[in-house]
């Protein structure tokens, strides 16, 4: 059993639903409340669906339909409040921190004497830094610490702001169960249908061009977003509605993922993906873009997934081929791709974040 350490850590987040962000803070605070911290989750919307761990302080039970300049005051007054009477020992915000006066007001009002971690979740540093703004600059001056999920992020975190201050911790892999030995005829793509983010239709045009892939498999794309009705109208210019098709997001997509021949990621940028360690971890092999910040770091080219250039149509379409065509590779990718990620176990990961804490 995990020594009680008695540190008392509030995590701050927008909701505990929705996306990849929103479930790896619920996953942090069973990591963190396994290693005996005394976890708090200080929640600004009322929306919540994932397993968490620790006392929730949920103010967006308090938002209503008509949310007034002075109703969102009163909020921030009892999460001063509440930060006031707790005494945490560290704050961790996951939030996106992007509007400069917001995060102004957290800095000099909200967070004014307390001890603050900033997570980064994302290649975009401006989504989580007011661009190179003053307060930006000094956010992570007065930062007690700054945790980046990847090399990448933490490296530039400190180059951009030049501190030494950023680290990197993975995200974990929860516990999945529904790992299987049968594989059906289809590709998955799994992700939130933002196009000038996830770049699903290089994933199309991919797909599309394709050969030896279209006359045995499909592609499944599961989300919603914005853009659905822009790419469902790309697969119908390109006569494809036979062979990608779209499905709502669903609490089964585990299931989806561990039956998939493959999943494929083809983003802009990323952070960490969440999805391509939970695919590996269920044994599905990977082909992702070499997007800035996540993939390279997980995967190991021809070992546990195919790693193509970005942008690359012609190679991206030769990807899904080869992982058709060439069984004894993909058995050997198969083979490799949980014990690929063994080291992002929740119990290793939360010993990072123990030692990390502990030593601030």
């Amino acid at each position: 059993m995990s020594k009680d350490t008695h540190k008392k850590i509030a995590l701050v987040t927008i909701s505990l639903g929705g996306g990849g962000a929103e479930r790896s803070t619920a996953i942090l605070s069973q990591v963190l409340s396994n290693k005996g911290f005394d976890v708090h989750i200080i929640m600004l919307t009322n929306h919540i669906d994932y397993e968490y761990s620790g006392t929730l302080f949920n103010l967006g039970v308090l938002k209503t339909e008509k949310d007034s300049l002075v109703k969102r005051l009163i909020r921030f007054a009892k999460f001063k409040e509440y930060l006031r009477l707790q005494k945490f020992d560290f704050i961790i915000d996951n939030r996106n921190r992007s509007g400069k006066y917001k995060e102004w007001y957290y800095l000099n009002y909200l967070y004014c004497n307390e001890r603050v971690v900033y997570v980064v979740r994302s290649a975009r540093l401006s989504s989580y830094f007011p661009g190179k703004s003053t307060v930006a600059k000094r956010m992570t001056h007065k930062a007690a610490g700054i945790v980046g999920v990847s090399k990448v992020i933490a490296t530039e975190i400190n180059k951009e702001f030049k501190t030494d201050k950023a680290v990197c911790i993975y995200n974990p892999i929860a516990p999945v169960l529904c790992k299987t030995e049968k594989q059906d005829a289809y590709f998955i793509f799994v992700g939130r249908l933002v196009d000038d983010v996830k770049n699903v239709s290089l994933l199309i045009d991919a797909f599309a061009k394709a050969t030896t892939t279209l006359k045995t498999h499909t592609l499944k794309i599961y989300g919603d977003g914005p853009d659905k009705e822009m790419l469902t109208t790309k697969v119908a210019d390109l006569g494809m509605q036979n062979h990608i098709i779209f499905k709502p997001f669903t609490s089964k997509i585990y299931d989806q993922i561990a039956k998939a021949h493959a999943l494929v990621l083809s983003s802009h940028y990323e952070g960490f993906p969440r999805v391509i360690i939970e695919a590996l971890a269920l044994g599905t092999p990977v082909i992702s873009v070499d997007c800035k910040s996540g993939p390279n770091e997980i995967i190991v080219h021809r070992e546990n997934g195919l790693l193509v250039e970005n942008y690359n149509t012609s190679l991206l379409a030769a990807a899904f081929d080869t992982m058709v065509e060439d069984v004894t590779l993909y058995r050997h990718l198969q083979k490799s791709a949980t014990k690929s990620v063994a080291h992002l176990s929740l119990d290793a990961i939360g010993n990072e974040w123990e030692q990390y804490l502990n030593n601030l």
